[in-house]
């Protein structure tokens, strides 16, 4: 019964996740959902700014910290383990529903707007590559298990979560952090920059780039100088020259998710 409950609860957990990161891309791009980050309530600039850094700070702060090893070292105490990733997933999807529901718009003043037909059919191009390299990349790195499903599922059938392994699919030849790249280009890539959208994109890309740098701590602390002369070979989020290697080699890359992740 245990084992049942704890892959309905995993599957729960699942669902909710990939509802909130689709409803997350509406709200990044005024597409579709019915509040965003340029539509919603009017509020002065001030109570408007004060109210979305902090909202970008609670999911920041949760993100981050639910992520770090020693608090999952303390968690795992608390919630079982094969369901400590699906715990992780439902604080998260509570974190972007207080965001969706609480963010202010700030409407000016504009930071572009682009208007060019071609340039305006490129940008939303881009926005819509850099989201299929994230969803490319969770699976490149195993999708059921950054999202959960893997763990909660292990007690019936019998097993436990398989161990980390190093590999380096496909677009973990080109640059570390695939997924991240794609968040990046998703974030900045919109044909409208407004005030509002211009402090969730830069708040958002800082979150980003201080959670590889805690990440990249834990991968050189679990993973060693493998994963250390993955580093010094290939770019964080940009390819640097000669990083593609031989079909086949194996490197220091996990297959397990990131211990620290963005948007799910």
């Amino acid at each position: 019964m245990r084992a049942l409950l704890s892959a309905l609860y995993g599957l729960a957990a699942y669902l909710a996740s990939q509802a909130a990161l689709l409803y997350f891309i509406g709200f990044s791009s005024n597409l579709v959902v019915p509040r965003s980050v340029d539509v919603g309530p009017s509020a002065g600039w001030q109570e408007a700014v004060l109210t979305d850094v902090l909202l970008l700070a609670v999911f920041g702060v949760q993100h981050s910290v639910m992520a770090r090893q020693g608090f999952k070292r303390w968690w795992t105490r608390v919630v079982p383990p094969v369901v400590e990733r699906s715990t992780y997933l439902v604080a998260t999807c509570a974190a972007l529903l207080l965001m969706f529901r609480c963010w202010l718009p700030i409407d000016t003043p504009v930071v572009w707007r682009v208007e060019s037909g071609p340039a305006v059919m490129l940008l939303w191009g881009l926005f819509g590559l850099g989201w299929l390299i994230v969803a490319v990349s969770s699976f490149l790195i195993n999708h059921f298990e950054l999202f959960g499903l893997q763990q909660a599922f292990s007690p019936l059938r019998g097993g436990q979560p398989a161990a980390s392994e190093f590999r380096t699919p496909l677009l973990y030849r080109c640059v570390r952090h695939p997924l991240y790249a794609g968040l990046m280009l998703g974030f900045w890539s919109v044909p409208v920059m407004t005030a509002g959208r211009l402090l969730f994109a830069a708040g958002l890309s800082a979150y980003v780039l201080i959670g590889i740098a805690f990440e990249e701590r834990d991968l050189l602390r679990l993973f060693g100088e493998r994963y250390g002369a993955y580093r010094q070979r290939v770019g964080m989020l940009l390819p640097r020259l000669r990083t593609f290697h031989p079909a086949g080699r194996r490197d220091a890359r996990p297959t397990t998710p990131h211990t620290h992740r963005t948007g799910g």
